[in-house]
């Protein structure tokens, strides 16, 4: 007797999986058994580390921002908050921006939030 290997839609399922450990090292990529465990953990890694990379980002920028209003004479905190009082509806992503490219328009945005 023959053994038997399923017919095309299992297959298919294990080719998917295959798919995705394209790339991995080792038996990883090639033996279906270890290959759906590794995908499994990466999809599980990168379900978590599109939500870290969120929270990395914000991080980044609030440091940026920071070392920019010392640089200007104010803290971070005493510049967020005079941009909440002012009115300004600048991200964080933006005014860290500003701080690297435009270093004048932000020292500006300084200098319009601490006189108001």
């Amino acid at each position: 007797m023959a053994r038997v290997t399923r017919g095309f839609k299992a297959r298919r399922r294990r080719n998917k999986v295959l798919k995705l450990a394209k790339g991995f090292r080792g038996g990883k990529h090639r033996l279906y058994r270890t290959a759906t465990e590794a995908v499994d953990r990466a999809l599980c890694f990168a379900y978590r580390d599109r939500r870290t990379k969120k929270r990395n980002f914000r991080r980044l920028w609030i440091a940026r921002i920071g070392a920019a209003a010392k640089m200007n004479g104010t803290s971070y905190s005493r510049l967020i908050n005079g941009l909440k009082n002012a009115d300004v509806e600048l991200d964080r992503k933006v005014l860290s921006n500003l701080a690297i490219v435009d270093p004048n328009a932000f020292s500006k945005v300084v200098k319009a939030v601490s006189a108001s």
